[in-house]
């Protein structure tokens, strides 16, 4: 048996990938990953490692195969962009693998943290996630869309900032109007809202908008939206949420 091992690779630069995710890469005889993160590594893949690269859609299908690699003798890894922890392949190829009878099973050589999207979003805006946060996919393809609605109204009259992944697709409008209109129950208009497109690529465009106002901006699949709490503030072009230190330091 070979072992098989799930690996972010971070927001997209080489330069955000950790030391670990990027030696498991190097290391591994198969690579199976998503078509536009096998690009992102491709500087890392050697000319003798097997390469399976699959179209959206199909993710199941790519961590069965991936699964097979390792069942075969080949030491494989998975990879996904961001943290593959956080809305990536970990928990399908753990669920795969632990299906099957315990003689027949690889070795897994566990999860490999990256920098997740969220993280490296928000460090284009500032310091947006220095309290408590809650981060909610809007991708309804897996998840009912009445439930992620309550998840938001939840968040949102918890005063939580708001993190969304998978904002809007050209099928899926609707669905972040509904999400503004949600929180604007909870929330003053002037809340200040974060969007980032594509952090730490190449085309990388940040952009500050309000709670009234954020679903005017360009928004994509590739975008991340932070919505700020009652205490967010935009100081000098940086989204930031206080931590409360100055209540600390006024004893209150």
């Amino acid at each position: 048996m070979g072992k098989i091992t799930v690996v972010g690779i971070g927001p997209g630069s080489l330069l955000d990938m950790t030391l670990r995710a990027k030696e498991a890469i190097e290391a591994a005889e198969t690579v199976v990953g998503y078509h536009t993160y096998i690009r992102l590594i491709e500087s890392l893949i050697r000319h003798d490692q097997k390469v399976i690269g699959t179209g959206m859609m199909q993710e199941i299908d790519r961590c069965r195969m991936a699964v097979g690699e390792a069942v075969e003798g080949r030491d494989t890894v998975v990879v996904s962009s961001g943290d593959s922890g956080i809305y990536g392949m970990a928990g399908l190829v753990l669920e795969l693998v632990l299906q099957r009878e315990t003689g027949a099973r690889p070795v897994f050589g566990g999860v490999i943290a990256g920098v997740s999207a969220v993280s490296a979003a928000a460090s284009v805006l500032g310091a947006p996630l220095m309290h408590d946060f809650a981060v909610i996919s809007l991708s309804d393809l897996l998840t009912p869309w009445a439930r992620i609605k309550k998840r938001v109204e939840m968040a949102a009259e918890g005063d939580f900032v708001i993190a969304l992944y998978n904002p809007k697709s050209k099928k899926r409008v609707r669905n972040i109007e509904e999400v503004r209109e949600i929180v604007l129950r909870h929330r003053d208009g002037a809340t200040p809202v974060g969007i980032v497109t594509d952090a730490a690529r190449e085309k990388e465009c940040k952009r500050l908008s309000t709670l009234a106002d954020f679903t005017k901006e360009e928004i994509t699949m590739t975008s991340l939206v932070i919505i700020g709490n009652s205490q967010t503030r935009i100081k000098e072009g940086f989204m930031i949420t206080p931590r409360g230190y100055e209540n600390k330091e006024a004893g209150l």
